[in-house]
């Protein structure tokens, strides 16, 4: 992975006007800023105000692949001779503070000089929950926002798991109308299928995404995410796993489609295996080819995955039932649904969590389980969200002056006061289960109000990497996401009375 970033200094790892920004904060001794997702998930028809809970994952890849490593006088060097043709409009020398940058790199080993705090990956929360806080002090204090940029990435696999979560609710739903077990069922876990690797601009985007996928299913055809979580993040313990598939080329490299599904048969006939069915004519396949490998496939014993990849998605997946049910037939479950003997069909074309829902309505009205369907996933799980999709976005909050006296700082913009933000030193506290936000003193301005084993930020970087590293292994996140987006409620208002009556006197002032 080290290859992606060959040849780029850690110090130009941001945005532009970050370099300059250092010359343009009053002068301070200490500056504190956070990151939080201030709508709920954006779908269809807009920002979802009845569920806003989130997954909060990713913090981990990006402290161990950027924050942690050293800055070199070599970085410096790079990042000025850059700079010195970076101003507009004649390509003339930019600001950026390369005093400060050399002497962290003397005093501090190379180690961005700042604290980072950040809620445990797969964490549940709702919007306005600071995600991370970071806080710089003394000299360094201007430098608070010059890891934005980097940060402000945690959107992504974020989103990616809280997509794929929202996507469980809903085949949870079904399970428990037509599954036998319900959302116990061991099938649960498979019915969502990463297929994102060849749409992601990167391998690093596929790693990240479909990690944040593997949090919630353990379906997936993304090797570097399956190996990344397995071998990276979880000691070796498996995560995620996939059957032996054909696609077109195969398909249409034998004479014709029953040799080709015969060959399956042959070699992978005892266990799962699928076949794409649509190379040709969809419904002629099914019609035909369907029953020729009958008996050789009931022979086998094995369980045969029908995958159509073009047409209208959910009357594909009808067809393909109707079809695998005339042949192979179906047993009645005990919730009254038909489920189809050896066989099942996965829907991997034109899949989004909207024609994800219609198809588990489809195959309920129609009379079948869920437990014969699964779905993959692709430009709609790793490609289709954005940062706007949960609106993050990262403010500084706090500053104490060189005079000592201190103040809290949100933004409110009267254009778009959903883009107001939180003001104040944060911290996050569970009250009655569910995690709230206050804004406490800062040192020596007062008693905390949340007390450090009670906040959620905990640190996760002081001013260089912990001795003892704080990450849990991928299975105690899984484990933590699960039970925490079951016990939360769908909405909550987390501002606590305290932070609002800050909010309230910021705004009077503002106001005069």
């Amino acid at each position: 992975m080290e290859g992606l970033f060959d040849g780029i200094p850690i110090s130009i790892l941001t945005d532009s006007y970050k370099a300059g920004h250092n010359r343009m904060y009053p002068s301070c001794t200490k500056m504190v800023a956070y990151g939080e997702f201030r709508k709920g998930f954006k779908g269809k028809h807009g920002h979802d105000t009845d569920d806003t809970r989130l997954v909060v994952y990713g913090i981990r890849y990006i402290v161990e692949t950027f924050i942690s490593k050293k800055w070199t006088m070599e970085d410096i060097e790079t990042a000025s001779l850059f700079f010195s043709t970076h101003n507009a409009p004649m390509f003339t020398e930019y600001p950026f503070p390369k005093e400060l940058f050399e002497k962290f790199v003397r005093e501090n080993d190379g180690y961005f000089p700042v604290k980072l705090e950040a809620l445990p990956e797969g964490s549940v929360v709702h919007v306005h929950i600071p995600v991370y806080q970071i806080t710089a002090e003394d000299e360094y204090a201007p430098l608070c926002t010059f890891l934005e940029t980097l940060l402000t990435q945690i959107w992504y696999p974020s989103t990616v798991a809280t997509l794929s979560r929202r996507c469980k609710d809903i085949i949870e739903e079904a399970f428990e109308k037509t599954v036998d077990g319900g959302k116990l069922s061991p099938l649960l876990g498979s019915r969502l299928h990463d297929f994102g690797f060849r749409g992601c601009t990167c391998v690093e985007q596929s790693v990240l995404g479909g990690v944040a996928h593997l949090l919630n299913f353990d379906g997936t055809d993304t090797l570097s995410a399956a190996y990344y979580a397995q071998f990276k993040l979880n000691g070796g313990t498996p995560v995620g796993q996939s059957i032996p598939a054909t696609e077109h080329s195969v398909m249409t490299s034998w004479r014709t489609e029953q040799a080709a599904i015969e060959n399956m048969i042959e070699n992978f006939g005892e266990g799962l295996f699928a076949c794409v069915m649509d190379s040709y004519d969809y419904s002629a396949a099914l019609r035909d080819v369907l029953p020729a490998i009958r008996e050789k496939k009931v022979g086998k014993g094995g369980f045969m995955v029908l995958r159509p990849d073009s047409g209208d998605p959910v009357e594909a997946v009808l067809e393909g039932l109707r079809a695998a049910d005339k042949v192979f037939g179906s047993e009645v479950n005990s919730k009254g649904y038909k489920v189809i003997n050896g066989a099942g069909v996965i829907q991997g074309d034109g899949i989004n969590i909207d024609t994800l829902r219609d198809i588990c309505t489809a195959v309920e009205e129609a009379g079948y389980s869920l437990q014969c369907v699964a779905f993959g996933m692709g430009g709609g799980l790793l490609q289709s969200v954005n940062r706007d999709t949960m609106s993050f976005a990262t403010k500084l909050s706090h500053i104490r002056f060189t005079d000592g006296t201190s103040r809290d700082i949100m933004k409110a913009p009267k254009t778009d006061l959903s883009k107001f933000s939180l003001p104040g030193i944060l911290a996050v506290k569970r009250e009655e289960g569910v995690p709230m936000v206050y804004c406490t003193p800062d040192a020596g301005a007062g008693e905390p109000l949340v007390a450090p084993e009670e906040n959620l930020l905990q640190v996760v970087y002081d001013k260089r990497p912990l001795a003892v590293p704080p990450w849990e292994s991928f299975s105690e996140v899984r484990s933590r996401l699960a039970n925490e987006w079951a016990a939360l409620p769908p909405c909550v208002d987390v501002l606590t009375p305290q932070i609002k009556g800050v909010i309230r006197g910021i705004r009077e002032v503002q106001a005069r």
